[in-house]
């Protein structure tokens, strides 16, 4: 494996890539199960696989963790070179950012529901630092790039396919099912934010998710229904929103079997936490 630090050794070694098919993994490091999971699904299907590792400061708002947010360069790095990774771009704030920064917004409606009401400006950092190293990955390719990307983020992951649909990009996004812990927890980097008891208090948000799957195998599509079951297996939790939608990101009176997302978010103590099913 080999780790890089500069954008022009990115550039001058994916050169010698271009013959070959390249899945690439996008992450803020703080590696666990779940990012295993995307590097796996990357080295199965390509000859090659690229991650990056970068703590994006522009998704981010303020008051957020930024400063807090876990980083293990030393333990990523191995995860990274036990998993068959070829290259690891760990590139720092100044080569990704000028301070004069020309900007990705977010669109008008899908961009600002949901994580985006709460987080009024958090994709258009995202989607920022994405294309930024979509481009640098995509550096002198003529053949298709594969990125992967979790289910967990739904929201991000459908707002990637609209800017890679609206920007002409020849990549593939790959979407990858949610890992969990053993006692249903979705992992996530800022798990190890929470206490013993609220953590267990934390499960209360994927017990909402598979009592949402059993009522709709029951054959009870309709949204507001699910939504207070749910909201009654959350009832010891500060749920900030509960949300059914078509993949296209719009609110749905009733369930679509193949075409729909349940999603969730709540606090838990001070850490936020969201999951989805996809149906």
């Amino acid at each position: 494996m080999t780790i890089v630090n500069s954008i022009e050794e990115l550039k001058e070694i994916t050169q010698d890539f271009s013959r070959y098919s390249v899945g690439f993994v996008p992450t803020m490091g703080a590696l666990h199960e779940g990012h295993l999971s995307l590097i796996r699904k990357a080295r199965e299907e390509n000859d090659k696989v690229i991650v990056s590792i970068f703590v994006n400061p522009t998704q981010f708002l303020e008051g957020e963790d930024l400063d807090k947010y876990p980083r293990r360069d030393e333990a990523d790095i191995k995860i990274c070179e036990l998993s068959g990774v070829d290259i690891l771009f760990m590139p720092s704030i100044d080569m990704m950012y000028d301070r004069d920064e020309l900007s990705i917004s977010a669109p008008a409606i899908r961009g600002f529901i949901l994580e985006g009401t709460k987080r009024a400006g958090h994709f258009n950092g995202v989607l920022q630092i994405v294309m930024k190293l979509f481009n640098l990955v995509l550096y002198n390719r003529p053949a298709k790039l594969r990125a992967y990307f979790g289910k967990k983020d739904a929201q991000q992951l459908v707002l990637i396919w609209q800017m890679v649909k609206n920007y002409f990009l020849n990549i593939e996004i790959v979407p990858c099912d949610i890992i969990r812990d053993s006692d249903g927890l979705a992992l996530s980097s800022r798990n190890v934010y929470l206490s013993k008891e609220e953590r267990s208090k934390a499960l209360a948000i994927s017990r909402s998710l598979k009592r949402a799957s059993k009522l709709v195998m029951q054959n009870e599509l309709n949204s507001a229904k699910i939504i207070d079951e749910m909201y009654k297996v959350l009832s010891e939790l500060e749920v900030e929103y509960i949300a059914i939608v078509n993949r296209e990101f719009k609110q749905i009176d009733n369930v679509e079997i193949g075409d729909t997302i349940i999603l969730v978010a709540s606090l838990v103590g001070t850490t936020r936490l969201i999951d989805n099913i996809w149906i």
